[in-house]
């Protein structure tokens, strides 16, 4: 597999990896990633614990992006003589890669060369990229183009593109030439998250996920400074953004009502969804949310953007509600209606995310990359 982002990063398609991998290796594969180094001089080969299981890890050499808080990049013009040595050391049936931007771009090519089968998972949208830097609409217009281009240049030497939701292919295939792009859940073995049907006794909020401008944490913010005093908030996760959002906090008078965790352990994470009363999240960037389906295993409601993937999450009614993006007027008034249900209708959201959630068990993403990777797989 090739990284650009993986374990101790902490996003959706580092997680996805790092389960799938670990997932993999409980079956009796050997797995060896690819991914950046995480301190400076230390690179090679090291056996890694990932997610409890043991693997190979190759750390490249990597420097810290500068205009992002944790993000680390191999050197482009480097990788190509990297991934091929790593590919003639492993000699794999099968590479997968998760990104196109530096590794999967050098793991692609060179696994083309060899006639090594490849499958290559999209995670990124060159719109959130893009956001890192700032420049005028005429400008981001064509730079946005570029991304597009750029990305499908590597994603087309795959066997098999695969993405994590039906919304996202659609996505992806609008917006590049890739055709019969397959939607594959990342998957969540909802046995490690614990709900509680029982009556709240507090009422909580809670989001987990980066602190960085695409979450527009700030709508929860502004959503949860119009509900009643007693409502509390509980945010989770590191993020560039971490200090606007406490002065953000302060000025709306909300220093009492929202913890800031920063990175919390998996004990810490799952506690809190445990005792929270509802999941809000505001992005309008997210190809599929492993975070949101963490609160669903955590039998927790949803209301959640209107935008992405998020609607494939949220049974309007049922387990949750959508609001317009930015909304935070419409947010606050989801999360006031949910948080004064009767306890049997709170009950029957809570149930309605645990079924929810059973379609993405990660046993059935094992099997689907596993067909993928044995070049027998069927469309469902």
């Amino acid at each position: 597999m090739g990284c650009d982002t993986f374990i101790p990063d902490i996003n959706g398609a580092a997680r996805f990896a790092e389960r799938l991998a670990a997932g993999l290796v409980q079956r009796g594969h050997e797995l060896h990633i690819a991914a950046p180094s995480i301190t400076p001089g230390r690179t090679g080969a090291f056996d890694e614990v990932v997610e409890g299981e043991h693997m190979t890890v190759h750390r490249l050499r990597a420097y810290r992006m500068p205009v992002h808080e944790w993000l680390r990049f191999v050197l482009p013009w480097t990788i190509n003589r990297k991934a091929e040595r790593v590919l003639d050391t492993v000699r794999p049936d099968a590479v997968h890669i998760h990104s196109h931007i530096v590794i999967g771009r050098g793991l692609a090519k060179a696994a083309q060369r060899r006639g090594i089968p490849v499958i290559a998972t999209n995670h990124i949208m060159p719109e959130n990229i893009i956001d890192l830097f700032a420049m005028p609409v005429w400008l981001r217009k064509i730079v946005l183009k570029w991304g597009w281009n750029d990305a499908y240049s590597v994603l087309r030497r795959a066997a098999n593109i695969t993405t994590p939701t039906q919304r996202a292919a659609d996505f992806l295939e609008r917006n590049t030439r890739a055709r019969d792009v397959i939607p594959v859940s990342c998957g969540i073995d909802a046995s490690q998250y614990t709900p509680d049907l029982t009556e709240r006794t507090a009422k909580r909020i809670v989001f987990v996920g980066r602190m960085t401008q695409e979450k527009h944490v700030d709508v929860l913010l502004r959503a949860l400074a119009q509900l009643p005093a007693e409502i509390e908030l509980d945010l989770i996760g590191p993020g560039d953004q971490t200090d606007n959002l406490k002065k953000l906090t302060a000025e709306l008078g909300l220093n009492d009502r929202v913890t800031f965790h920063g990175r919390a352990s998996d004990e810490t994470l799952r506690s809190t969804l445990t005792r929270a009363s509802v999941f809000a999240i505001a992005s309008i960037a997210e190809l599929q949310s492993i975070a949101t389906m963490e609160a669903m295993a955590s039998g927790l409601p949803i209301v959640a953007a209107d935008a992405m993937a998020l609607p494939h999450l949220v049974d309007v009614g049922n387990n949750g509600f959508l609001f317009q993006p930015d909304s935070h007027d419409e947010l606050a008034k989801h999360l006031s209606h949910i948080l004064s249900l009767p306890h049997d209708e709170f009950q029957r959201m809570q149930q309605a995310s645990l079924d929810g959630v059973k379609v993405h068990d990660i046993q059935r993403t094992l099997d689907v990359f596993e067909e993928l990777y044995r070049g027998t797989y069927k469309r469902r």
